[in-house]
């Protein structure tokens, strides 16, 4: 539900990332493997006290990888992969209203700066037009400069109430009945085509 390159540091005119390119069989659940200290070795950190897990914790992640998996079984959870074939970024959206609506758009902070989150952007959007639709559609914080502003900078456009689709309005009622009505929030856009889509594609 919030949408925007989650690092907040991405501009527009970065260069896009090196070795970055879009992989269908990679997965933005899968995390690298964390690399074992040698034995014996010493930092002097005090070892952090594990935190509790509850029955909560593994329902709303199980919730989650399910969510992903619906994406990416109808096609539409895209991942950006780096050299190491680790996820750099992903993106997933579903149709609303004659328009791909993004749901989640994140970067990876290893990958920030780098055009990531433009190139993912990009891609749904080519993938949209395809499918027929005219434009891209998403909710977004208002103030976060990493959320609306950033978008803002890419072309999408602010919809004012009455511009609102009825899917659009659904969105933004189950977004509120979630609490993220505690900041201001923006429903934004961008028809198709997008000349941006051109100039940001995923290397490889």
């Amino acid at each position: 539900m919030g949408t925007g390159p989650e690092d907040g540091s991405e501009k527009p005119g970065d260069a896009p990332a090196a070795a970055v390119r879009y992989s269908a069989d990679a997965h933005p659940s899968r995390r690298p493997r964390r690399t074992a200290r040698p034995p014996g070795r010493r930092t002097g950190r005090r070892r952090p006290v594990p935190r509790p897990r509850h029955a909560g914790d593994r329902r709303r992640r199980t919730a989650r990888a399910r969510h992903l998996e619906r994406h990416r079984r109808a096609g539409r959870c895209w991942v950006a992969a780096d050299e190491r074939d680790r996820p750099a970024g992903y993106l997933i959206a579903e149709p609303v209203d004659g328009a791909l609506h993004v749901e989640q758009v994140s970067v990876h902070p290893r990958a920030a700066r780098r055009g990531v989150g433009r190139a993912l952007l990009a891609h749904a959007a080519r993938c949209a037009r395809e499918e027929g639709l005219t434009a891209l559609t998403l909710t977004t914080f208002a103030e976060v400069p990493w959320n609306a502003p950033y978008y803002a900078r890419l072309g999408f456009r602010t919809l004012a109430g009455p511009d609102l689709t009825p899917g659009l309005r659904r969105i933004r009622a189950e977004e509120s009945g979630h609490g993220l009505d505690r900041w201001p929030r923006v429903c934004m856009r961008i028809d198709l085509p997008w000349s941006g889509a051109a100039s940001a594609r995923l290397p490889g």
